[in-house]
């Protein structure tokens, strides 16, 4: 079982405009609720732990995640809303976002809130802004201090800098990842931001430096790149017609731990000895994956049935 840590929220699309102001569409989200549903999704034994609000919003994220076969005893009940994203979307179907989300359910847990994990999981994954702010960030960092020893540990950065714009908080966050996960996944949209001018092979290496046995870049319809501290694997994007990216970065990551998962290479010994063909048909696979779903509108993870073995 994976356990996925993080934020659930509701992304809000603008529809239309009306003569008094504007048709919204709301929907479950969140990048880390994302990797949960997409990974219930391809078959893998998942859980969240996030906060979730008492309010009608919270009831729906719930039922969205029991709908999905997402555990979801991990999750405390907050007294507090639930976060808005307010997504836009451009004319090449890529997401720009706004959030709103100060002092709401997914930023308030608390060391307290840890939960006890037994000899089901075998992986957490955590990703996005509930990685730096608090209390929730600090709470992160000592589930992943206290299980980077015992199980696999996976990473997204997922840069929000309209949530948290402090960027040097993002990059000494990333830094810490670097040092205390086994697998960063990380947009190279992501990396030009935080890492200006340097080039991605550089920053990759430097987090291999810190520890880091495995860092994928994706690139949107140029492909991904996977490097370790002995390989360096490239494969290119599937060509479709592109509706919106929403959620495509959380379908690869969900691929990419189910592609372990499958092959039973799931944890931190079998990832440092990935081959470059091993490699190649992961990234081939997630790659797979994620195209599906900028295929859809928002965030819609394709099922197991809906690709083949890779």
């Amino acid at each position: 079982m994976i356990l996925v840590c993080g934020e659930a929220l509701m992304d809000v699309f603008s529809e239309q405009e009306t003569a008094s102001g504007l048709v919204l569409d709301a929907r479950v989200g969140g990048s880390p609720f994302n990797v949960a549903v997409g990974l219930a999704r391809m078959g893998q034994p998942v859980a969240f732990f996030g906060g979730l609000s008492q309010g009608f919003l919270g009831d729906r994220l719930r039922k969205a995640l029991v709908a999905e076969h997402v555990e979801i005893g991990f999750s405390p009940v907050v007294d507090a809303p639930t976060t808005l994203g307010l997504v836009g979307l451009l004319d090449d179907g890529s997401a720009s976002y706004a959030f709103y989300g100060n002092g709401c359910a997914d930023r308030l847990i608390k060391a307290d809130d840890i939960p006890d994990l037994d000899d089901r999981f075998t992986a957490l994954h955590f990703g996005s802004y509930t990685t730096v702010v608090e209390p929730v960030a600090s709470a992160q960092r000592l589930l992943i201090e206290r299980e980077r020893h015992r199980r696999l540990i996976a990473y997204d950065p997922n840069l929000r800098l309209n949530v948290e714009p402090n960027l040097g908080r993002w990059t000494s966050t990333m830094a810490w990842m670097a040092a205390h996960v086994h697998i960063i996944k990380v947009s190279s949209e992501d990396l030009h931001a935080s890492f200006p001018g340097a080039p991605l092979n550089e920053v990759a290496k430097s987090w291999l430096g810190l520890g880091c046995r495995l860092v994928v870049v994706t690139r949107g319809g140029s492909g991904a790149i996977a490097f370790t501290q002995t390989e360096v694997v490239e494969v290119a994007s599937p060509r479709v017609d592109v509706v919106d990216t929403v959620g495509a970065g959380d379908t690869f990551q969900a691929a990419l731990l189910t592609w372990l998962s499958e092959r039973g290479t799931l944890s931190v010994a079998a990832v440092e000895s990935l081959g470059a063909q091993q490699l190649r048909l992961a990234l081939e696979f997630a790659s797979g994956a994620a195209s599906m779903t900028c295929t859809r509108r928002g965030a819609d993870m394709p099922r197991r049935k809906e690709f083949g073995n890779g």
